[in-house]
């Protein structure tokens, strides 16, 4: 039997809309106007569009106009691996989204170590074996196991061979502080959905540098939207919430980080409980993430076990679920195929309390338990 309030614990899939998203885009709806349009209906939408691009903009430290609304973090990667004129390099760390990964042949990964965490010396040998100017993409924050990017470093290799660098922010923003200038990005993805906003927007942050032979090529053309980097009518229900969202999510920063102790405590009782093992546990991550083992249980298994018990979690990246697949992350990372087949992710949010960690934990124990009985 499910419990009458489940307990959601995969934030990092998609996070609980926030009441400031949901008026906005509620307010948004009721108004009849083009942004493009220059009666005052037109420029009432206008206004919904730049107060959110404002918002977009100061929760990561960048200016409004390198704001570019998309549809999502899938079509701001998209776009920005479209900067390089063709058979032009681009090299990715090994534990990039798929909506990197997956964008064009010929992408060179770059290794990690075994926590998740992108070999600097590796990528300065191959930034120095390129002769062109090469593409430099590295995440923020990784979606399954949480861990942290060291993106300032990787920044500063990249410029110091001519490259341009992209970061895809979107498992990051809302979960901690981002200033675009310190990282030294030339590019950055976001996603509204993540920070407590409405699914189907997006932004690629791009600076003013990514110009002439280096310039974005748009992958919608029409009508000169978003100058001409980004052809449609805008979304202005979704814009609108997600600029709201924006503004919770950055006033919410600090109470964010509580989540940091539950993770913990979460943590420490399962590994006491079982030898559960913790990926990336020896490297920064957010504070809401965490990737683990239950030994000798598939993940699937799980998901569904614990789904019966009223508790939500994922095996590894919510793209790919409902076909669960080793995992890129945990392979890359070095991880036996066998013990990532046991990895889920649990991932906490701006609503989530401190009762659904414990009731998260006492599951997690009650299906283990089953599971040991039963092999037995």
């Amino acid at each position: 039997m499910g419990m009458k309030n489940p307990v959601y614990m995969d934030h990092n899939a998609t996070t609980a809309v926030r009441p400031e998203a949901r008026d906005a885009v509620a307010l948004a709806l009721a108004l009849t106007g083009n942004p493009s349009s220059v009666h005052g209906s037109g420029r009432t939408a206008r206004r919904l569009v730049e107060d959110a691009r404002d918002a977009v903009a100061a929760l990561v430290g960048a200016e409004p106009a390198w704001v570019v609304f998309t549809s999502g973090g899938t079509e701001a990667n998209n776009l920005a691996l479209r900067v390089l004129p063709k058979r032009a390099p681009i090299l990715c760390s090994a534990v990039e989204h798929a909506s990197v990964l997956s964008v064009m042949d010929g992408i060179v990964e770059i290794p990690v170590d075994g926590d998740g965490v992108v070999d600097l010396g590796a990528l300065e040998a191959l930034l120095a074996g390129e002769d062109t100017p090469a593409l430099v993409s590295v995440m923020l924050a990784n979606n399954e196991t949480g861990v942290l990017q060291p993106v300032a470093d990787v920044a500063a290799l990249a410029h110091e061979h001519g490259a341009l660098i992209h970061c895809d922010a979107v498992q990051a923003a809302g979960k901690m502080a981002i200033d675009f200038r310190t990282l030294g990005c030339d590019l950055m993805s976001l996603s509204a959905h993540k920070i407590g906003g409405p699914s189907g927007v997006g932004a690629l942050v791009v600076t003013s540098g990514v110009e002439g032979d280096l310039a974005l090529i748009p992958m919608l053309r029409g009508g000169g939207q978003e100058r001409g980097r980004r052809a449609g009518t805008e979304n202005v229900p979704g814009i609108a919430g997600f600029g709201a969202a924006a503004r919770a999510a950055r006033e919410g920063l600090t109470d964010f980080a509580r989540l940091g102790r539950w993770r913990e405590r979460i943590e420490n009782r399962l590994r006491q409980h079982a030898d559960s093992r913790v990926y990336g546990f020896g490297a920064p991550r957010l504070a809401n993430t965490s990737c683990l083992t239950m030994p000798g249980v598939e993940a699937e298994t799980q998901v569904i076990q614990l789904d019966l018990a009223g508790v939500a979690v994922s095996a590894g990246a919510a793209c790919s679920s409902g076909k669960v697949e080793p995992s890129r992350v945990l392979a890359a990372m070095g991880v036996d195929a066998n013990e990532a087949a046991t990895a889920i992710r649990v991932s906490l949010g701006w609503n989530t309390t401190e009762d659904d960690a414990d009731k998260f934990v006492e599951a997690w124990i009650q299906v283990y338990g089953q599971a040991q009985a039963h092999a037995a």
